[in-house]
């Protein structure tokens, strides 16, 4: 599937992974509706590109369903990029107690729940498409993390939230597959995120280290990359890409 004139939402896309993914859209010719929470991030980053900034918490239905109506009042629906999440780290019981139940709640709804709430309506969408030549009639992408499968200390909350959009992928992409709807997920290793730039660069250095190869932190662009090859992919669907320099995490 082609990249250019077709209209795709990015949740979270006022900031990181997110505004990373719509800049390489827009810079390949896509309309993009940014759909975050982070109303004035959003609304400077739509006006710099030229898009549209959505107030969107994914998991209120009808948040969601006005970014996919604002993508259908610019065209056709062709492609959801989930980048919407938290991640907050608290020990299952810690010095003052056992894990906070809302917290798990919290993060299971922003992160597992309200990926699947933007899946069930874009798909929605989308599914009222005439097929690519390929078939295709839309991709979902959706971002997981390392921590599904190696989660860390005090990661209890996050690990299992993003295990969870890791199960859901291949089932998805089997129920969509009539439909010519593809789901793919992402789960990225240690990327460079406001909260670990805001670490003294000698822990910066470290995390960069632990690494194997590239020896850095992951940047947006590279998150971005890989979105760009499973659009243009039609045989990417059903799988998570680890995308993570070959890291394995440590418990802390």
């Amino acid at each position: 599937m082609e990249i250019k004139d077709k209209v795709f939402i990015v949740t979270g896309g006022a900031s990181g992974l997110g505004a990373g993914t719509a800049r390489m859209l827009v810079g390949e010719g896509a309309r993009v509706v940014i759909a975050d929470v982070q109303d004035e991030a959003g609304q400077q980053l739509a006006a710099e590109l030229g898009q549209t900034y959505v107030h969107c918490d994914v998991t209120q239905e009808a948040d969601g369903q006005a970014a996919v109506d604002a993508a259908l009042k610019a065209g056709r629906l062709f492609g959801l990029v989930n980048c919407a999440g938290v991640a907050p780290a608290t020990r299952t019981v810690g010095k003052n107690g056992p894990h906070p139940l809302d917290m798990y709640q919290k993060v299971v709804m922003i992160n597992l729940v309200g990926t699947f709430n933007m899946i069930r309506l874009a798909s929605q969408a989308m599914s009222q498409n005439e097929p690519e030549p390929t078939g295709e009639r839309g991709v979902l992408i959706n971002t997981a993390s390392v921590a599904a499968y190696d989660g860390q200390i005090g990661q209890a909350a996050y690990a299992s939230s993003k295990a969870g959009v890791v199960g859901l992928t291949l089932p998805v992409a089997r129920d969509l597959s009539k439909l010519g709807i593809r789901c793919v997920t992402i789960a990225p290793g240690i990327f460079g995120t406001p909260m670990v730039f805001g670490m003294p660069q000698e822990v910066q250095d470290s995390l960069a280290a632990s690494i194997p190869f590239p020896s850095r932190l992951g940047r947006p662009d590279d998150y971005a990359k890989l979105v760009q090859s499973i659009v243009t992919n039609e045989m990417l669907n059903g799988e998570t890409i680890r995308l993570d320099g070959a890291i394995r995490m440590a418990p802390k």
